[in-house]
């Protein structure tokens, strides 16, 4: 394509091309091809709930990229799970390939944590630990995010200052209202008995302070 100049040139400069960026090229990515070493890192959590008469032993394998170097990565490479019950054996087998391919693929596998605890069992859920968990699929996810934490997928979300202060008050106010012959909760870890489950952090310590719907677990408050 031909340009055509009208007006008197004043200047010029040559143009250079940029130089590439370096790029650290024996860097290793968590990908779907990438062949399972022979030694893996694993840790194996118990699920116990009301549903099942037998407990499931949920293990997950860890792979490590880079060991050595400062860009070592620990990422989830396989999961399985195990049970004497056999009740629900074709869709934990399913369901541990799926994710065993999820991890493998690579990139951000955080949301398996939220799409599992959005299941919900008809028969409806149980309470554990003082926490509503709304079926045995959410109480996996459960296991998932306490393991991503773990190796540091997922950021621990403390509490600060203010709002440990503000559940401390709380708690504080409401053991003062209780009868001094019970025993007291913050004793045995419970909260009181006729506690709503909390919309946030699914925990029934929901109560009723000062007429505002206060959770004494992750400070939660209608009132802001």
């Amino acid at each position: 394509m031909t340009i055509k100049i009208s007006e008197k040139i004043t200047g010029y400069e040559v143009v250079k091309n940029e130089e590439p960026k370096r790029v650290e090229s024996n860097v290793v990515h968590m990908h779907e091809k990438l062949e399972r070493p022979e030694v893996l890192l694993g840790s194996t959590y118990k699920i116990k709930t009301p549903l099942t008469e037998h407990a499931l032993y949920v293990t997950i394998n860890d792979i490590v990229l880079n060991a050595g170097t400062a860009h070592e990565k620990r990422r989830p490479f396989e999961i399985f799970i195990n049970s004497k019950s056999m009740d629900h054996f074709q869709w934990v087998v399913a369901l541990t390939r799926v994710l065993s391919a999820v991890f493998r693929k690579g990139g951000d596998v955080t949301f398996l944590v939220e799409e599992l605890r959005s299941v919900f069992d008809p028969r409806g859920g149980y309470f554990k630990k003082g926490r509503y968990t709304p079926s045995l699929v959410a109480d996996l996810g459960d296991v998932i995010e306490c393991h991503l934490r773990m190796i540091g997928l997922i950021p621990t979300d403390d509490l600060d200052e203010h709002r440990k202060q503000f559940i401390a008050e709380k708690r504080a106010e409401m053991q003062a209202r209780q009868d001094p012959s019970r025993e007291n909760p913050e004793q045995n870890g419970e909260f009181p008995a006729d506690a709503q489950v909390c919309g946030k952090c699914h925990t029934k310590a929901v109560i009723k302070m000062d007429g505002c719907m206060t959770c004494l677990n992750c400070a939660d408050s209608k009132c802001g």
